[in-house]
């Protein structure tokens, strides 16, 4: 497993339901639905969905007040926080904090002083947290017009509306400052991390579809969380959300900063290659994607590299001319077959997944 020696960014902790968002608490993956919140059935079975590729806090819109009294129903069918994203209508948010573990929400955006401050009131009465979330694409007028796209109106919006919510006494607040471009990003937190002690929602806004989206999210959030910036992660793309959370348990492995689930580390592949590690290593990701335990697995082509990575893994197959050589807890156990990799390799992972 990668060793992890990044020192975290001092940050205040907020409580999400049964979770934590910063301090000392283990960064957290997010995603969003993409059911419409009034059917109740599909939003559960997605969000349950998530939940077994290992999502932590599940986030849906509630843009209409039909849809902020169906999260009543929703929350009582999972078990992972629920977070409720509102825009504008202060009387959609008074409705859906009754049922929600984390409101995100722009203060400055929702009307006047009274308003604001019936929902600010409405979130310590059902002691529930906000997110303010600043977009570059969304930036209000007079920033723009003062600084244009830029990092440095990012924070300047952000600061505005904690100030709004710290005027009323109101602390239990997360910060997320995302654009659709990584070094903005990037600059953004980093600016607002030297100002402020809330927790960070790390993100690359708009990232993308499956691919360019993932190395968007990867680099932006990559350089932020080496520096021990960030205190919980959405990477979003244009895909099934289920990627979303698969991209984002990547970055934070790669980085040694969760450790969970099948770990497989495969060779690119070359002329010496005896297996067909690309087919093999999707099978097993595919199959494996609900186990939580952390098993590190290697699948090698070739005896060069492959006994080395075999011996530091839990279970491990080098190919071989004629019959591969099966790993077990760093030795060497048996030799199968061409025919009979994939179930040997399922099998030993579900043992070890499962053993005690």
């Amino acid at each position: 497993m990668i060793q992890n020696n990044i020192g975290r960014r001092k940050s205040r902790k907020v409580k999400v339901g049964k979770l934590f968002i910063g301090g000392d608490a283990p960064i957290t993956i997010q995603s969003m639905t993409t059911t419409d919140t009034t059917d109740v059935k599909a939003t559960i079975e997605q969000i349950h969905g998530l939940e077994e590729v290992g999502c932590d806090i599940v986030r849906v819109s509630a843009p209409t007040m039909e849809a902020a009294k169906a999260l009543k129903e929703i929350k009582e069918n999972i078990s992972i926080p629920l977070v409720v994203d509102i825009h504008f209508d202060y009387r959609i948010a008074l409705e859906a904090v009754k049922n929600v573990d984390k409101l995100r929400i722009n203060p400055g955006n929702i009307g006047n002083p009274d308003k604001v401050q019936q929902v600010v009131k409405a979130c310590k009465d059902f002691q529930v947290p906000m997110r303010i979330g600043v977009n570059l694409g969304s930036l209000e007028r007079d920033l723009f017009d003062k600084y244009g796209y830029s990092s440095e109106a990012m924070v300047e919006s952000a600061m505005r509306h904690v100030k709004i919510l710290e005027e009323l006494d109101f602390y239990d607040t997360i910060v997320s400052l995302k654009a659709s471009d990584v070094p903005r990003m990037v600059k953004a937190y980093k600016l607002f991390a030297e100002k402020t002690d809330y927790p960070l929602h790390l993100g690359v806004t708009e990232a993308g579809s499956k691919l360019p989206g993932a190395i968007k999210s990867s680099m932006g959030m990559g350089m932020l969380l080496s520096e021990g910036i960030g205190d919980t992660l959405r990477v979003s793309l244009s895909e099934d959300p289920k990627e979303e959370v698969k991209v984002g348990k990547q970055i934070l492995r790669s980085l040694g900063l969760r450790n969970d689930g099948v770990q497989v580390t495969s060779c690119p592949t070359c002329a010496r290659t005896e297996i067909d590690v690309i087919k093999l290593v999707e099978q097993l990701e595919n199959a494996t994607e609900k186990i939580k335990k952390p098993v590190h697995v290697a699948i090698m082509g070739c005896a060069v590299n492959g006994p080395g990575e075999s011996r530091k893994s839990d279970i491990g197959i080098v190919g071989a001319p004629g019959n591969h050589l099966l790993y077990k807890d760093g030795k060497i156990v048996k030799r199968i077959n061409d025919d009979e990799i994939y179930e040997v390799l399922l099998k030993e992972i579900n043992e070890k997944a499962n053993e005690s």
